[in-house]
């Protein structure tokens, strides 16, 4: 996702509007897909407002042609580097955690969909059998890599609500029903801070000088950054419990920060709950998603699978990281690893 060719051929991602736009490398690629598959497909139509049988078929159909695609062009391209983003993995957990987790709020044990993400990773697993037989694996280095991992999705923390609650944001009139959250809605004579929703929560403080009416002075900023994260990671659940929440300022965990980020990243409950930006609901915690039915959050800690012959048996690196794949990889085709790139080759 979000790159651009360089060289060799290349099928863009998940962002793009539709099959009119200009989204493979060659530009005629396009028609050789029409030829070879039909209509490609880059993500769920309707994700999260279709019924269950209706997203898992479209699920197959999207995994399906991916894969069709790709030992297409496997065959047809000479390669040195070849990779797939299979999006049906997300989306399964998304869609039917509730359906296999017996912990999930809503799991009915016996349901219909209970073993549709087993399911789906047996038929997936056949799917890279398929591809790998295509290649010669006495001299072919297989990555399997996920960017993220999943759970099981506890609820929601209504963060602007709790804003409001804490006195950090000020609405120009009360709002008493659930209500998309906007920026014509806030006193910002009197408002400090303002989040905002996601799988993690955005907070940004309404500061002096950077913002067009901000009311904290520069000198108080790190001051009120403590504060707040404090508060959030306190914050206990609706019996009264800790949530576990982390919090980070993006300078202390990023490199490099471009524009102007959130002043602070929050992590509800670990992110075993999500961040809710809408006002007016009746609690500061819900059971679900406030744009649409979700299962599952983002996990931390993904995984990795590295296989070649001269690597033999072993185990994965518990300290690896996803800024290790790159280096990796350039080492193992023989190419310089630039100076300053982060991570390390794990071979």
């Amino acid at each position: 996702p979000i790159t651009k060719p360089l060289t060799g051929a290349m099928v863009a991602c998940w962002l793009t509007p539709d099959v009119n736009s200009d989204y493979t490398w060659p530009r005629d690629l396009k028609n050789k897909i029409q030829q070879w598959i039909g209509e490609y497909v880059f993500d769920l139509r309707n994700f999260r407002n279709l019924p269950k049988d209706a997203m898992l078929q479209q699920i197959y159909e999207m995994t399906q042609k991916r894969f069709d695609l790709s030992k297409r062009l496997v065959r047809e391209y000479p390669w040195s580097l070849f990779w797939m983003v299979e999006m049906g993995v997300d989306r399964i957990h998304h869609t039917f955690w509730s359906d296999m987790d017996s912990r999930h709020h809503r799991h009915e044990p016996g349901n219909k969909h209970e073993n549709a993400i087993r399911d789906y990773y047996i038929y997936l697993d056949n799917k890279i059998g398929e591809l790998l037989a295509l290649m010669d694996l006495d001299k072919t280095a297989i990555w399997v890599v996920s960017d993220h991992g999943a759970q099981c999705m506890e609820g929601g923390v209504c963060f602007n609500d709790w804003l409001i609650r804490e006195g950090y944001l000020v609405l120009k009139e009360p709002v008493s029903k659930p209500t998309k959250f906007r920026f014509d809605m806030v006193d910002w004579t009197k408002t400090r801070a303002w989040g905002e929703g996601g799988y993690y929560g955005r907070c940004f403080i309404n500061v002096q000088g950077r913002e067009p009416n901000g009311i904290i002075p520069q000198g108080q900023y790190d001051a009120f950054c403590k504060e707040l994260i404090g508060k959030l990671e306190t914050m206990p659940d609706e019996k009264g419990v800790p949530l576990g929440t982390k919090v980070y300022r993006p300078n202390d965990i990023y490199s490099k920060v471009n524009g102007v980020a959130p002043d602070l990243i929050v992590l509800f409950g670990n992110l075993r709950h999500r961040s809710v930006g809408s006002v007016g609901n009746p609690s500061l915690f819900m059971m679900e998603n406030d744009t649409g039915p979700d299962d599952a959050n983002h996990a931390q800690n993904g995984m990795y699978i590295l296989s070649h012959p001269s690597l033999g048996p072993g185990k994965c690196d518990d300290k690896a990281t996803l800024y290790d794949v790159a280096p990796t990889t350039l080492k193992m085709l023989g190419m310089n690893v630039p100076a300053g790139m982060k991570g390390k080759a794990l071979v």
